[in-house]
């Protein structure tokens, strides 16, 4: 398993945002998600790896926390409307 950290990615399809009714924040959050995925890996006869057509099988937000007042007990969910 690779313990490398992920590049910052920015999600254009997420229709979920957080808003901190304690301090106002709507921008920064911690997000504490665990998600399986179903995924094709191909490796080359060298073995460098390319992984292709990820599908989310499951996602379970675990814990949100706001990074301006540091805790989440004033955190809500705000859905947009499509």
């Amino acid at each position: 398993m690779n313990d490398a950290l992920v590049p910052s990615t920015t999600l254009e399809d997420v229709d979920t945002r957080y808003r901190c009714t304690a301090c106002g924040n709507l921008t920064r959050f911690d997000v504490v998600e665990t998600t399986s995925v179903r995924s094709f890996h191909h490796y080359t006869v060298g073995g460098e790896l390319t992984i292709e057509e990820p599908e989310i099988i499951s996602r379970t937000i675990e814990s949100v926390t706001c990074r301006w007042c540091g805790h989440g007990r004033n955190v809500e969910v705000i859905t947009e409307s499509a």
